[in-house]
């Protein structure tokens, strides 16, 4: 069984292949990302198409992948924002996703990037280097005693709110949803502009969605403390980015960390070291001494690059062969 790959780089390869050790299915790797530009690239016949976080899944390109025997569109991530279910359903083609792929990855590395900015070791890695020992300028301050929001505890966001309780942090948190676990660890359940009004640090891991866009605004931020510091690990557009650049030009945001991005197709996993790049946005945000960026690194850990891959082709092989499949992978 035939199984094509977008948005495909060698790590992708390296896992699916060893995973792919038990199910035997022919896997074909594209560096590309999937839209219109490139769907005719699917052979006639192919059963199924996998893809990541920022191929374009619309209508026009499920139309077409239908029309060519697609049976199964299978989303090596959690989010499944880029996709048109409407379309998929209407096309007969099942939708599965990958929603828990070791979520220690990602909340460590917004436990990462906050420690960064906090403490500038970036900063100071560079200045050492150069033989400049010198401590002015990377003055930090102590997560012990803060107040640490958290918008979203699903499997991720719980993760994050353990590690900074860890820190001796007071969490708070709001979710449609309350974990009663994390109640009984003593997080705190708050409406969202209460979360927002009390904490010195906002951590965001919620999904992207209608009601989610732009969650960090004009408006939200208003209500935030001066200096707060906000890491987004989630999705890009849960933030207005230039409200977001307002609110860090008047001290609103003492710190951004940021591993996703509104407009990150066109940059994110490729390497742009000899290239203009033409995103004034970005280049401002980068700009900044106070803001950290990374190019959707979050997931990438050896744990979770192989729980994405044996869960991808698992699901792959229940949809394909009629076998039971977790409702929680299944999307259509």
């Amino acid at each position: 069984m035939k199984m094509v790959f977008f948005s495909a780089k060698p790590y992708d390869r390296q896992f699916f292949e060893k995973a792919n050790e038990q199910y035997g299915f022919e896997l074909e790797f594209l560096e590309t990302h999937l839209g219109p530009h490139i769907v005719n690239a699917v052979d006639d016949g192919t059963p199924v198409v996998c893809t990541f976080v920022n191929d374009k899944l619309t209508e026009e390109v499920i139309a077409i992948l239908a029309a060519k025997g697609v049976k199964v569109l299978a989303l090596r991530c959690a989010g499944f924002n880029n996709v048109n279910l409407d379309a998929a359903r209407k096309h007969g083609i099942r939708v599965c996703r990958v929603p828990a792929y070791s979520p220690e990855a990602v909340a460590e590395h917004a436990v990462a990037m906050l420690l960064t900015l906090n403490r500038k070791t970036h900063k100071a890695y560079n200045r050492v280097r150069e033989q400049n020992f010198a401590l002015n300028g990377l003055l930090g301050f102590n997560l012990f005693g803060r107040t640490v929001g958290v918008l979203g505890t699903g499997k991720i966001g719980k993760a994050f709110c353990l590690i900074m309780k860890g820190f001796g942090c007071r969490v708070i948190a709001f979710d449609p949803f309350p974990d009663a676990s994390l109640t009984e660890s003593g997080v705190e359940y708050l409406q969202f502009d209460e979360v927002l009004a009390a904490s010195d640090i906002i951590s965001l891991h919620c999904p992207l969605t209608p009601e989610s866009k732009y969650l960090i605004n004009r408006e939200s931020l208003r209500l935030m403390k001066k200096g707060v510091t906000i890491i987004n690990t989630s999705r890009g557009g849960l933030l207005h980015t230039a409200d977001v650049i307002e609110s860090l030009k008047t001290g609103q945001i003492a710190y951004l960390g940021i591993d996703v991005y509104e407009q990150e197709e066109k940059l994110f996993f490729k390497d742009l070291s000899a290239s203009i790049i033409e995103d004034d946005t970005i280049q401002r945000l980068m700009s900044f001494p106070n803001v950290l960026v990374t190019g959707h690194q979050a997931f990438f850990t050896e744990e979770a690059l192989q729980q994405i891959a044996e869960c991808t082709l698992r699901s792959v092989d229940q949809l394909c062969n009629n076998k039971p499949v977790n409702p929680e992978v299944v999307l259509v």
